[in-house]
């Protein structure tokens, strides 16, 4: 990774966030860039949080969570940082992996229903239109 900070522009570019995205990301205070007047450079730390935090996103964890996780570095170091991040992902698979059931469940649903209906139809000599 590079040393050369990013601009505003460049670290939207980069993480195709909006710069809503980013300036809501400094105002909570998941990321704090370098400022000269008004303009901001975001170093490694930051580029890195940055990759943090999009990924605990998609992994469904809330900012307040992300947040969270990454102040355990700041305050305890990587070790601890880990051993959290471990039982994060361990409850959230959780979570995902009943998300998947249910939707699972409603996706069989559907097709039982959509096969009802057109065996309904061809019951009753229409054409069907699936």
């Amino acid at each position: 990774m590079s040393d050369t900070p990013l601009t505003f522009k460049e670290m939207c570019d980069r993480f195709e966030v909006t710069p809503r995205t980013l300036r809501y990301y400094e105002y909570i205070e998941l990321l704090s860039p370098e400022k000269e007047g008004r303009s901001r450079f975001y170093g490694p730390r930051e580029i890195a949080r940055m990759t943090l935090i999009l990924r605990g996103r998609r992994f469904g964890f809330s900012l307040e969570e992300i947040r969270q996780f990454l102040m355990i570095y700041e305050t305890e170091g990587t070790r601890a940082q880990m051993e959290v991040w471990v039982g994060m992902a361990d409850r959230q698979l959780e979570v995902l992996e009943g998300q998947r059931r249910e939707l699972e469940q409603t996706i069989a649903d559907l097709r039982r229903l959509r096969d009802e209906s057109s065996a309904s139809l061809k019951g009753t000599g229409q054409k069907s239109s699936t």
